[in-house]
């Protein structure tokens, strides 16, 4: 297992370097820029996601806040300081991801 240190230092364990390819390959896919917001989860990590410039989100779990940086950095994707108005109003979720949210199970 890595340590937050370690993650400071720029290394990753396997699981965590995983997520630098898929969250750049997410980015690449949806016009070559985002922005991520990293979100503490407690004892399991951390939550990135990235909202794309066309509007698309993504996300992904890592081991902590600090591996959260370094998976964005490494990627080429800056990091928000938090949710704000401008960054949520970019979020355009899909007719399925509306569902999804509100329940239906469908």
């Amino acid at each position: 297992m890595v340590t937050a240190d370690a993650a400071e230092a720029g290394e990753l364990s396997a699981s965590d370097a995983e997520q630098t390819d898929r969250l750049r390959d997410f980015v690449a896919a949806h016009g070559d820029a985002g922005t991520a917001v990293i979100t503490y989860l407690g004892r399991r990590g951390a939550r990135i996601v990235v909202v794309a410039d066309d509007g698309a989100f993504g996300d992904a779990v890592v081991s902590s806040v600090e591996a959260g940086a370094t998976v964005c950095e490494q990627a080429g994707i800056p990091v928000a300081d938090g949710w704000d108005r401008e960054l949520s109003a970019r979020i355009q979720p899909s007719p399925a991801d509306r569902q999804r949210m509100a329940g239906t199970g469908r």
